[in-house]
């Protein structure tokens, strides 16, 4: 199992592809799955969907991503990208290797396990979000999935272990754009103008200061990174864009923002007669485990409970989408001391840490 899962995962890291489309990376999987008679089907583009019947009403899931990033590696690796600007640095060609080596095992026990075994091989998670699209495809309804795990590679956890917390895991992630449109006159006429800049950079202090006037205990993170004005210097600028990221946890605190974000700017438009358009897109909602099935987990893995997060974490993650429509529990597999994901440098043991991670997988498939 330790080769097998190492093996896969260094085949998958020299064939990073983007998005939905991932023909060599789905050709692969369903390779690896073929022999294992269980059930193949891809419900969206990009996706392999492995179903095994072990005659039982109900059925667990797994989740793993196979997407990776516009990269280019800097690893050194002798199995680095064989595509060039494109890399496996998120650490998805390791889930999508843990997850063939746990249906490796299913297919030699399943006459064993409490459930039948689905196994949901994603694309987009990095982009548009390809968990949505299966769940809307009615793959957990049809397979009767009344839990789903998944998990993520995560740097600075402790090599090899688990780790998870009850409830907020994830945040909700929503891109933000706010267009300004003003009129541009030359500035000895500043008067006959209306000044989408000055706009603009005041309706960045208030909403920093709405962000900020929110409760302490409400973890978010709230950043424009980007705003662009103005052609020239010596005339009144006719349009701003601003452009940022909002994250929150609860459902709430996001609709107390997104319409705070909207008063806003209609106030700026009626005291600056600028025209202000503020857009919030739909985002990936927050990865928020079950507390039932958390405790569930916890009770039955005994000595091997993942160890508890203190506090959730700011990135999001589109496994969110499954939790909407059935319990869930998604966890860190802690990576050690590598580099940050994303970055052209990220790498990990995988012959330490892959192993444990299928071991840690295959102890939630046997959990009644």
């Amino acid at each position: 199992m330790s080769a097998s899962v190492v093996a896969h995962r260094r085949a998958l890291h020299r064939i990073p592809e983007l998005d939905d489309q991932l023909p060599e990376t789905v050709r692969y999987v369903r390779s690896v799955l073929e022999p294992l008679g269980c059930e193949i089907s891809s419900p969206i583009p990009g996706s392999v969907c492995a179903f095994f019947d072990a005659g039982k009403p109900e059925t667990v899931a797994f989740r793993a991503d196979m997407d990776a990033l516009p990269v280019t590696e800097a690893t050194g690796l002798p199995y680095a990208s064989a595509h060039p600007g494109r890399m496996h640095a998120c650490g998805h060609d390791g889930h999508t290797a843990m997850a063939l080596a746990l249906a490796e095992y299913v297919s030699a026990h399943l006459g064993g396990l409490p459930r039948n075994v689905l196994f949901l091989f994603q694309p987009a998670e990095e982009t548009t979000g390809g968990a949505k699209s299966l769940c809307e495809s009615g793959i957990l309804e049809r397979r009767h999935v009344a839990r789903v795990f998944g998990l993520h590679l995560w740097p600075g956890l402790e090599a090899g272990r688990a780790f998870t917390r009850p409830g907020p895991l994830m945040a909700r992630a929503n891109e933000v754009t706010v267009t300004v449109t003003g009129k541009s006159v030359h500035l000895s006429r500043a008067a006959e103008g209306r000044d989408a800049l000055a706009a603009g950079a005041e309706y960045l202090r208030r909403a920093y200061a709405m962000a900020d006037a929110l409760p302490p205990e409400e973890p978010r993170a709230f950043l424009f990174g980007k705003m662009v004005s103005g052609a020239v210097r010596n005339a009144v600028s006719g349009k701003s864009v601003l452009e940022g990221s909002l994250r929150t946890y609860r459902e709430e605190t996001f609709r107390y923002c997104r319409e705070q974000l909207a008063a806003i700017g209609d106030a700026l438009a009626a005291e600056t007669g600028c025209g202000v358009e503020v857009y919030l897109n739909e985002g990936y909602p927050a990865v928020w485990n079950h507390e039932g099935l958390y405790e569930t987990v916890r009770a039955g893995l005994g000595a091997e409970v993942p160890g508890l997060l203190d506090a959730p974490v700011l990135a999001a993650e589109d496994f969110s989408f499954y939790q909407r429509r059935v319990p869930g529990v998604f966890f860190f597999l802690g990576a050690g001391d590598a580099p940050e994901l994303h970055a052209p440098e990220f790498c990990f043991d995988d012959e330490a840490i892959l192993p444990e991670g299928v071991e840690f997988l295959k102890r939630l498939l046997r959990m009644e």
